[in-house]
C-alpha cells in the first residue's frame, strides 16, 4: 500500500473552538491541533521536575549507534535501548532508581486527547520524553514493544516545529508529511496502531519557552 505525500494542512479538518483543529490522517489516526496549549504551564512545570530528577541522555541502539534524540521517561515504566535490545524497564538502568511518577497534568492530557480521538479509558503507564535539537531525527519505526496493542499512542509536540512522517504498514510505504507545532497532539490506534512513523531532521528554530528545542511526550500503555 502507498500513501500520498501531499496533504493540505487543513484537509479533512474540523475546527474545535476550545482546542483548535482536528485533522484526520486515516482511520484511527488524528492530529488535535493546539490541544495541549490550555495546559501548557502545568505540563512544562512537570517536565522541568522530571528532567531535574532523570536528565536527558543519548541512548545507544542494539547496533551500537548513539541516538541523535536525547531521552528520559516517567511513569511506571520507561522505554530504553542499549546493546542488548529495546525494552520497557520499571527502573532507570543508569541510576537504578524507579522512574519519576506520571504527573497529574500528563495523565489528564493523555486521557482527554485519547478520548477526543475516539479511544476512551486510556490510562498510560509510560511516557517517553524525547528532546530534539536541530539535525536530530527519528527514522521510520513501529511502536510494538507494548504488551497490549489495543491501547493508542498519544504524542504531544512542544517547542519548535517538526515534520512528522506517518507511513503505512511496511517501512517502504511512502509516508504523509505532517507539520507539527507547539501544542499539537497526534493520536493513533486501532487500525492505525502499527503504522510506521518518524520525524525528519529538525530544522533550526526558536521557541520563546523552549529555545531551540523540540520536546515530544509519547504516552503508551506498556503493560
Amino acid at each position: 500500500m502507498t500513501m500520498t505525500m501531499t496533504m493540505s494542512l487543513f484537509d479533512t479538518a474540523e475546527y474545535d473552538q476550545d482546542h483548535g483543529w482536528r485533522q484526520e490522517l486515516c482511520d484511527g489516526a488524528v492530529v488535535l491541533r493546539r490541544f495541549a496549549l490550555p495546559d501548557e504551564t502545568a505540563i512544562l512545570a512537570a517536565l522541568h521536575d522530571i528532567v531535574a530528577r532523570t536528565p536527558f541522555r543519548h541512548m545507544v541502539t542494539p547496533g551500537g549507534f548513539r541516538m541523535s534524540v536525547a531521552m528520559t521517561n516517567c511513569g511506571s515504566y520507561g522505554w530504553v535501548t542499549d546493546t542488548t535490545g529495546y525494552r520497557y524497564d520499571s527502573r532507570d538502568p543508569q541510576s537504578g532508581n524507579p522512574w519519576p511518577g506520571m504527573p497529574a497534568a500528563f495523565l489528564e492530557l493523555a486521557h482527554t486527547a485519547a478520548a477526543r480521538a475516539g479511544f476512551s479509558d486510556f490510562v498510560p503507564d509510560a511516557c517517553l520524553i524525547n528532546r530534539y535539537t536541530p539535525g536530530a531525527r527519528l527514522s521510520l519505526h513501529q511502536d510494538k514493544n507494548e504488551q497490549d496493542l489495543s491501547a493508542p499512542i498519544v504524542s504531544v509536540s512542544l517547542g519548535i516545529p517538526a515534520c512528522f512522517l506517518f507511513g503505512g504498514y511496511q517501512r517502504e510505504d511512502k509516508p504523509l508529511r505532517v507539520r507539527l507545532t507547539h501544542g499539537d497532539v497526534v493520536v493513533w490506534g486501532g487500525p492505525a496502531r502499527l503504522r510506521y512513523h518518524g520525524i525528519m531532521p529538525l530544522k533550526d528554530g526558536h521557541h520563546p519557552l523552549l529555545d531551540g528545542h523540540r520536546i515530544n511526550l509519547t504516552f503508551r500503555k506498556a503493560a
